[in-house]
């Protein structure tokens, strides 16, 4: 019945869907403020999440797993960067390829090395588990205030508390610090950045090893707290709605990360409403429910797309004036 449906469960769930999609799109928020298009967000989570996946499995540690998701991801990020920037390449096929590279060596390397389809093993107790803050227990049985404390402030993996502590520190870099400004100015106006003193190259370079960590986290998050292995294809296009969140957000960290929690309650809902008889609708097909997080960002492409306005040299391979 519909009254299945939990406010509670939904909210908690929108909270531990919306990582992924934030440190992807404060990724590509970094990239794409310097000039470069990073549609390689895709490729650079599938890396991070199956190093993360292999390391901590083979380690029997998660922290491990992380490490070498920000190694992974960070050089394939320099790679993307020196292709884009050094040698003036064409930043969409370069995305492209990363994506379509990763697709295929991780899984591979995941068949080659586990024999499972494709697939690491069970992480186990190599996982990063939810956090339990002191006194959860005490206020447990009180209404409302029990279920905040415990399940929607607390009971979520550390990585779910860098992701939204990033939002403000992201927001001052950007607005309120020097590297901001000339990661802005490179955006917008490289020439005059250039003119200024400003190493347009370096600027994109630092961009693009900052967006490489960050992505990284989002494939970790994958691996070894959501899912607890690593699966073919398991980032199922969250590099892309992270940049339709960048669209979305205008390029500003606030309102991006605002859409992609919008994107998880999405996800959260389709969830909730698998299996369930709607009123008037009935039981809508499984497949139908999976398109909706990728139909909202149709919608929103489309109705946003006009209205957003995208760094002006984004896109653009900078080339010194002589």
């Amino acid at each position: 019945m519909f009254e299945d449906l939990h406010l509670a469960s939904i909210v908690v769930s929108t909270i531990r869907n919306a990582p992924v999609l934030m440190f992807a799109a404060m990724a590509g928020l970094f990239a794409e403020r310097s000039g470069v298009v990073d549609i390689g967000l895709e490729g650079k989570i599938l890396a991070s999440a199956f190093a993360s996946a292999a390391v901590a499995y083979s380690t029997q540690n998660p922290w491990y797993g992380v490490a070498a998701g920000i190694l992974v991801s960070a050089a394939l990020a320099l790679l993307q960067a020196y292709v884009s920037i050094t040698q003036k390449g064409n930043q969409l096929v370069c995305g492209i390829a990363i994506n379509i590279a990763m697709s295929g060596l991780t899984f591979v390397l995941a068949q080659f090395f586990y024999q499972q389809g494709g697939r690491t093993p069970d992480l186990g107790q190599a996982r990063l588990f939810d956090i339990v803050l002191p006194g959860t227990e005490a206020v447990d049985g009180i209404p409302v205030l029990g279920w905040l404390y415990g399940h929607v402030i607390g009971g979520h993996s550390v990585l779910v508390y860098l992701a939204f502590a990033l939002v403000p520190l992201v927001h001052w870099m950007i607005y309120h610090s020097r590297f901001g400004l000339r990661l802005r100015a490179c955006g917008e106006n490289p020439h005059a950045a250039d003119a200024a003193g400003v190493s347009v190259e370096r600027t994109r370079y630092t961009a693009m090893l900052v967006a490489g960590v960050l992505c990284s986290f989002s494939g970790a998050y994958l691996a070894i707290v959501q899912s607890g292995f690593f699966l073919r294809d398991m980032s199922a296009g969250a590099g892309f709605l992270a940049l339709a969140t960048l669209v979305f957000g205008n390029w500003r960290p606030v309102y991006t990360v605002l859409g992609c929690i919008m994107f998880g309650f999405f996800a959260a809902v389709q969830i909730q409403i698998e299996g369930v008889d709607l009123p008037l609708i009935g039981r809508i097909p499984g497949s139908l429910i999976q398109m909706v997080p990728y139909v909202v960002t149709v919608i929103v492409l489309a109705g946003l797309m006009a209205k957003s306005v995208a760094p002006k040299a984004i896109g653009t391979p900078f080339i010194k004036s002589r």
